[in-house]
């Protein structure tokens, strides 16, 4: 009676004239707090309609379109097994089922008293320090219940460590929206990876007319935009998201007046934000924390001499000269400055223009060439200057701390799989770029696992396309509050660590992993279905290092995208739990061979929570899917 006084006083209104249409229906439905899915509301309101051949429905109509859809079989279930009557649970029963099955263990009594307060609709029942069906729906459907960790969608982790033991955030081309060749650059792109915590982005520099640098994707027909306007931007955006630094990563191809001009503009532009000086001590032996550096920007460019020299000439008010630096480039191989793949390519030699699009022959030969650095803008560079890669052995002999390291995708994965333990060692001491091949022209993305598990900070991505590997991206840097720095684990910020990917030894804390995939609810429907159906399947896969590889398949539903059950178990050893992401995928079976994606969702392995849960869906470009969701069971020791 209760239940049903509540329910009326919310409906009644909406049926005074006696009927109500689909709109109506569904403006009733979100005044009940629920998420919804418009598509299978609809199917269902045209089902019953469609009996009648009419368009409005009565208020027994509406109820039964809120069971079908609100009052799902897998809750009532759980709700059964703790409800000696079935309609209610009492406090101690609430603690009970906490105990249980969601495997809490600290101040249980407490937790269930907040949780009545916050999700039982139904006053009388709150008061009777009671839950009722609507009540566990609402909690069973809430945060308190999703699959990431409540404790990590906050910063947890401790920030005081050197910037080079953090994984951060990192975008490749950061102005472009589209492909590499004649797509557009567009401020937009900025602003969408800092709204995605994106902590390292890239600019393009290039000589623009009337003494304005631009920036877009040299010798391409991609637009062009201002490189004042893109600061503008960055200066707005930058700690929107997350305190922690923000680093500016240039590739400069600007005449030191230009350089100057640019200068001018990121510190005019940025005032305070912008670091011109170092924390504390002038002379730096180690890198400064993520914490220290809250609501700064830093600079990542090639730099004149060493930092102290900077710091003198700044306090002097010299500006100086520009400086013609040494800067090795080789040949076949692209480094941090000449990463692209130009539409029409530098008229060099007849081998050159004859080798652009076919696969780059053996390293052999290298060249200097000199660049001109304006003074005014090395002197802007303080924790993160750019030096090219040349040996683990030359940099552990010669390279600084402040002195990072840009790799290309191709490079990088040769010592992957030939000199693992020094990538280790390397990237345990100093910042590791890696970037993507330039031949990839569609803005297409390597998988960044690989580079995760060797430690390198910055695995640079085009977040501009959707797919596995931005998944995976965007998965990872939901930890830690979602700041776009994540601690590396201990083995990766030793530098006498022995881990590498392919031997992992003692290292890490091996996980015994259960994943019950129960149900479904309100999936998105097959782009081939007319009637609001799907005949979907759940992948479970775990990302990360070689041997913990793995993906386990359901069998198919057939014809149900509202609520599909499959209620299989699938069990993971996983040895290095540290470095793994574990993300659900759901595919419609259009053939034996062939599935379409309805959506998925990534994690890190040490962030899923105990218990029954629900698993928001995302669709291809990262974007909540209303409604949409899995309820699984999720269990591990360690």
């Amino acid at each position: 009676m209760e239940e049903n006084r509540w329910f009326l006083s919310i409906i009644q209104n909406e049926f005074r004239s006696g009927k109500i249409d689909l709109d109506h229906t569904m403006k009733l439905l979100e005044k009940l707090q629920l998420p919804l899915d418009f598509a299978h509301v609809k199917h269902v309101f045209k089902k019953i309609v469609d009996k009648r051949k009419e368009n409005t429905i009565n208020m027994e109509d509406f109820r039964a379109i809120y069971r079908t859809i609100v009052h799902r079989p897998e809750f009532l279930e759980l709700f059964s097994n703790y409800s000696q009557n079935s309609k209610f649970l009492a406090d101690t029963q609430l603690i009970e089922f906490l105990r249980k099955e969601q495997y809490e263990t600290k101040d249980c009594e407490m937790t269930a008293l907040e949780i009545i307060l916050k999700y039982e609709p139904i006053e009388e029942v709150k008061k009777r320090k009671q839950m009722s069906f609507e009540g566990f729906i609402r909690y069973m459907n809430s945060e308190d219940c999703a699959i990431f960790r409540k404790d990590h969608r906050t910063v947890y982790q401790d920030m005081n460590h050197p910037l080079c033991d953090y994984f951060i955030s990192s975008s490749h081309n950061t102005y472009l929206v589209s492909d590499q060749l004649v797509g557009p650059s567009d401020l937009w792109g900025y602003t969408s990876a800092l709204l995605k915590g994106c902590r390292c982005v890239e600019i393009d520099c290039w000589n623009g007319s009337n003494n304005e640098p631009i920036v877009y994707h040299g010798h391409t027909l991609t637009s062009k935009i201002p490189f004042r306007s893109v600061i503008q931007v960055i200066d707005k955006y930058a700690f929107m998201v997350s305190d922690y630094p923000l680093v500016l990563s240039l590739e400069n191809h600007c005449s030191p007046q230009q350089q100057e001009v640019m200068a001018d503009y990121l510190e005019n532009i940025l005032g305070d934000k912008l670091l011109t000086s170092t924390i504390g001590d002038t002379q730096v032996t180690q890198l400064p924390s993520p914490e220290e550096l809250k609501f700064k920007i830093l600079l990542k460019n090639k730099k004149v001499g060493t930092i102290e020299d900077g710091l003198l000439r700044r306090e002097s008010g010299s500006r100086g000269e520009a400086v013609e630096i040494s800067d090795s480039e080789n040949i076949t191989e692209e480094d941090d400055t000449d990463d692209k793949t130009p539409l029409y390519p530098r008229r060099t030699s007849a081998k050159r223009k004859s080798d652009h699009r076919s696969s780059p022959p053996p390293r052999k030969k290298s060249k200097i060439k000199k660049i001109k650095i304006a003074v005014a803008l090395s002197d802007l560079v303080i924790y993160t200057k750019s030096e090219k890669f040349v040996s683990f052995e030359h940099s552990l002999s010669n390279q600084k701390c402040y002195e990072n390291n840009s790799i290309g995708e191709l490079q990088a994965r040769k010592f992957v799989k030939n000199s693992a333990k020094e990538f280790v060692s390397h990237t345990s001491r100093f910042i590791t770029r890696i970037y993507p091949r330039g031949s990839r022209t569609t803005s297409s993305n390597y998988n960044p696992q690989e580079f995760w598990n060797v430690g390198c900070q910055m695995v640079a991505l085009n977040f501009q396309t959707p797919g596995l590997q931005m998944e995976l991206q965007n998965g990872k840097f939901l930890d830690n509050g979602g700041c776009g720095y994540i601690l590396k684990p201990e083995f990766l910020r030793n530098c006498n660590s022995t881990f590498t990917p392919q031997n992992v030894g003692s290292h890490g804390n091996p996980m015994c992993l259960s994943i019950k995939v129960i149900c479904g609810h309100q999936l998105p429907p097959s782009s081939l279905s007319k009637t609001n159906k799907a005949d979907p399947l759940v992948q479970v896969e775990i990302y990360g290092v070689p041997q913990d590889q793995a993906k386990k398949k359901s069998s198919v539903v057939k014809s149900n995208a509202l609520n599909p059950r499959w209620d299989e178990t699938f069990s993971f050893t996983v040895q290095v739990p540290e470095l793994a992401l574990i993300r659900f995928c759901v595919e419609d079976e259009i053939s034996l061979v062939s599935n379409e994606f309805l959506g998925q969702y990534t994690l890190p392995l040490m962030s899923l929570r105990k218990g029954y849960c629900n698993v928001p869906l995302l669709s291809k470009d990262g974007g909540n899917l209303e409604g949409a969701s899995l309820f699984v069971h999720v269990w591990y020791y360690q």
